[in-house]
């Protein structure tokens, strides 16, 4: 069994791959700062309140603790408001990233697995995204991602420095247990902000309805964050078991489903109807993004086993239930 960093292990994801290690079995250290994570979903007792900048806290936990591998979630995402705070998003994710790059490979741990993003892709006209196309992000958040998947690539080349990338596509739903699931103080995704409005009855708000799309709303690939969490310990194990160098991979499901979709799966799902309203565009949104899977599946045996829809919602829902029950 592996030890394992995770950092930004209060957050969404790093949560959620933190709950799948512990499953297996692991050893798991967080470190996350709480500015957006929550110190509820961080499930082990072994973990550390600093940013990963910190340079005299991580020497410290890097001087005393031994890791095997550092997963790297920690990280500011939302898209439209990298917008609004171009130079805070640089701060946060490249210029942490670099600080945790370096303390690592003087602290000689060389295996890293870095989170990053589809937005790095820009507007892609591809049916299916694969690793090899174009890399235009159009928000600074998607600009950050692919500015740190270059330096990791370059520090791999002359440092030794194993690292494999995971880009993730629409990340949704919750850990099956529901020890862990999406909770933003700031909410901006499609599907909890859908369950969220019918549970308030609000109206919900579509982003755009001028879309060169089928029914002109957005198309994104939804893959369940189990999926994503299961991933993270294929590419660790990868890395622990050969040489690699520097990978990436895109995490999705092949499959795509418009904003109108997803709310009508919602309304279908939990037999009520939801109001909607159409408001302009947000900053960032490409028209379609879904991804290919073929690389992952290949190489690190990626097979989303909870990514449908139904699954997804009916996970997202009942995680909904218990955080306002609770809160």
């Amino acid at each position: 069994m592996a030890s394992v960093l995770i950092t930004g292990g209060g957050g969404y994801i790093g949560s959620t791959a933190c709950a799948w290690l512990l499953d297996k079995g692991h050893k798991v250290f967080v470190i996350d700062d709480f500015s957006t994570g929550k110190k509820e979903l961080v499930l082990t007792d072994n973990f550390v309140q600093a940013r990963i900048g910190d340079i005299k806290q991580m020497e410290s936990l890097l001087k005393y603790r031994k890791f095997d591998c550092v997963m790297h979630f920690a990280a500011s995402t939302i898209v439209s408001e990298s917008f609004e705070k171009p130079q805070e998003y640089y701060e946060n994710n490249v210029n942490q990233t670099d600080i945790l790059l370096n303390l690592l490979i003087k602290s000689e741990v060389k295996k890293f697995i870095f989170s990053s993003s589809c937005t790095i892709f820009g507007n892609s006209e591809a049916s299916l995204i694969d690793e090899n196309q174009e890399k235009k992000p159009i928000s600074p958040y998607g600009e950050s991602k692919l500015t740190s998947e270059l330096q990791i690539k370059k520090l791999s080349a002359i440092m030794n420095f194993e690292c494999i990338v995971l880009r993730y596509f629409n990340a949704a739903g919750s850990e099956p247990g529901f020890r862990t699931g999406e909770w933003h103080t700031k909410e901006t995704r499609l599907i909890p902000l859908a369950i969220k409005a019918l549970r308030e009855q609000n109206i919900f708000s579509i982003n755009g309805e001028d879309y060169p799309t089928p029914d002109k709303t957005c198309i994104r690939d939804y893959v369940h964050v189990w999926d994503i969490a299961q991933a993270h310990e294929l590419a660790m194990n990868r890395l622990l078991s050969q040489k690699v160098g520097f990978e990436d991979y895109n995490l999705g499901s092949e499959k795509g489903y418009s904003v109108r979709e997803i709310l009508k799966c919602i309304e279908k799902l939990t037999g009520k109807k939801l109001q909607t309203q159409v408001v302009p565009r947000r900053n960032g949104d490409p028209a379609r993004l879904v991804a290919s899977k073929q690389k992952a599946e290949k190489v690190l045996g990626f097979k989303p086993q909870f990514s449908d829809l139904d699954t997804i919602i009916l996970t997202a829902l009942e995680w909904d239930r218990k955080l306002n029950k609770n809160n």
